[in-house]
């Protein structure tokens, strides 16, 4: 049973008598918009002529009524603007039910319409629609938090993380800064993409639904095709497919990729998040670093203005060259050890000596990356490469040149948090073979995000695919750093939630049980009563008073019961 509130309930009658009026609350024909709040803002007095007839369409966020004059503030997808209402104007003859009943008893706050009219300044100073004409464009059934503010206080914002992300669309009508977080994110991908298109790589589609996941060291989700009767998996990564492109031929390819990975939940991770991911061959993983900086500082100018970004309390400086260290000379210059030659079991007894949790599925990868996560990356502030990983934590990357035992890698780390993963490729299809096996059994050891073995892409580069530079990089993480957002969620419009916990609400019955008059049982959910237990929290007096307002309001012929009874309701 859907229990609705005294405005809702309000709002739902006003709908009504809007039809009986012969008012349509929702339109379908087209409405005509000419200009918008900033537009007008922004260029009068200076353009007076452009504003003598203008049309613009918004939601109502605040209202003024003062008798046959009234100011009511619009809310359009650019900002606010005032507008004002006069009787006489919009209701010349003798009939003024237009003013003095659509607009003043049955329009609300949050009602979309549009207006007609001209621009003019009041004796305020305040530049301001004098509305001729307007169109109820939606009718509004449930209201918006109303913020007021009072001696520098602000009272009832809709300010609950929680609420907020779980409500984005009633976050982003009364939180309007909000919009400047999305509206960042997506030059951020249009930056990169045009970087990306500049340099002549082409974009391209791969398969969210794959038979065998790989790519990355996660878990994944696991789903069933019906007509097929097999088993698919959703995406962790999207290397092995765009790895396969490079093989058939394309020097550069680069996908802006949903990836799933079924893990725990932070704020700076989602089940569900968006990464790009660049290929070039006859390129390496030095090459690499220098694409990283030169298109990252260009998108922080092209958000920010500059290269210098404020995150938190720290301003973080993406001018290039960032700085470079190799894994084992970050953890050594952070801890004073150097893990360079230890085998596995000095590793997890150093691990220990440094409070470092570990468990027996874990192999030296990564009981090296337990360490220098727990050690040094959260220190990483200023953006740093760390480079030559260990070759056991890197089953995709070409052995290291020069250094036995390491692999050509490096992650970008800005503010204590990796930002992307890059590799010289590994294309020797006998070692990376080999590798995929090394998985295997770390997989029977109980590390589940060991991968698995991909015999497709093994038979594409068994081919030959040319020396690749490869690279992921995370598009939530980088937003939030480049918005100054604290939480991955403040930077996805629908970030996953945990189910909200439902309220069982009281039954009419329910609240006779409690002791409530059987004539108030019914009215208990109109006055925002909805479980025994809200009941019993309120304030006796308070109720008594609610009851008889509730009563005279709303014309109800029950008889009031006593204060003494409401206290017992309330014990």
């Amino acid at each position: 049973m859907m229990h609705l509130s005294e405005q809702e309930i309000q709002r739902r009658e006003s709908l009504k008598q809007l039809t009986e009026l012969g008012i349509e609350s929702y339109p379908a024909a087209k409405y005509e918009i000419t200009t918008c709040s900033s537009e007008i803002l922004k260029e009068f007095p200076e353009n007076e002529d452009k504003f003598k007839s203008v049309s613009i369409a918004g939601r109502i966020m605040s209202r003024r009524i003062m008798g046959a004059a009234s100011f009511v503030e619009l809310q359009d997808s650019e900002g606010r603007i005032q507008v004002y209402f006069r009787r006489d104007d919009l209701c010349p003859e003798e009939d003024k039910t237009l003013y003095n009943i659509v607009f003043k008893r049955h329009l609300d706050i949050g009602d979309i319409i549009g207006v007609k009219g001209f621009v003019f300044t009041t004796q305020m100073g305040e530049i301001t629609v004098h509305v001729q004409e307007f169109t109820l464009l939606s009718k509004s059934l449930k209201p918006l938090p109303i913020v007021k503010e009072a001696d520098d206080k602000t009272y009832d914002a809709f300010t609950d993380p929680e609420q907020r992300y779980r409500n984005r669309s009633l976050d982003l009508i009364v939180n309007p800064q909000v919009k400047k977080t999305f509206m960042d994110r997506s030059k951020l991908v249009a930056s990169m993409r045009n970087y990306l298109n500049d340099k002549g790589y082409l974009e391209v589609e791969t398969p969210i639904l794959q038979p065998i996941y790989g790519g990355a060291a996660a878990r994944p989700f696991k789903t069933h095709h019906n007509s097929l009767d097999m088993t698919l998996y959703m995406r962790i990564a999207n290397e092995l497919y765009l790895k396969r492109l490079i093989v058939g031929g394309f020097d550069g390819v680069f996908e802006f990729a949903k990836d799933f990975r079924n893990e725990g939940m932070d704020r700076f991770h989602n089940p569900e998040f968006t990464q790009m991911e660049l290929y070039v061959a006859y390129k390496d993983y030095i090459w690499m670093m220098e694409t990283v900086e030169e298109m990252v500082e260009k998108i922080a100018i092209d958000i920010t203005g500059g290269t210098i970004v404020k995150v938190g309390e720290h301003d973080i400086n993406f001018k290039r060259p960032w700085k470079r260290l190799t894994m084992f000379e970050a953890i050594q210059e952070y801890t004073g050890v150097d893990v360079s030659g230890m085998d596995e079991a000095t590793l997890r007894d150093t691990a220990k000596k440094l409070n470092i949790e570990t468990d027996d599925s874990m192999g030296k990868g990564k009981l090296i990356d337990e360490i220098f996560g727990e050690t040094v990356e959260a220190k990483l502030i200023q953006p740093t490469f760390i480079m030559d990983y260990p070759v056991e934590m890197s089953p995709l990357a070409k052995k290291h040149r020069s250094v036995p035992g390491l692999v050509e890698r490096f992650e970008a780390v800005v503010n204590g948090k990796e930002i992307c993963n890059a590799y010289s490729e590994l294309n020797d299809p006998i070692d990376q073979r080999k590798r995929f096996e090394d998985q295997l059994e770390l997989g029977k050891r109980g590390d589940e995000e060991a991968m698995m073995l991909d015999e497709d892409f093994l038979k594409a580069i068994e081919l030959g695919m040319p020396p690749t530079a490869g690279l992921g990089i995370g598009i939530d993480r980088l937003a939030m750093i480049m918005t100054n957002s604290h939480s991955i969620q403040d930077v996805l419009f629908f970030p996953q939630m945990k189910p909200e916990k439902k309220v069982a609400m009281a039954t009419t019955s329910d609240f006779i049980d409690a002791g409530v008059n059987a004539d108030w049982a019914d009215v208990m959910p109109q006055l925002g009563i909805l479980t025994i237990d809200e009941l019993k929290a309120m304030n006796p007096n308070k109720l008594f008073n609610d009851l008889g307002g509730k009563r005279k309001k709303l014309k109800l012929d029950i008889a009031m019961p006593s204060l003494d009874d409401v206290k017992k309701w309330c014990e």
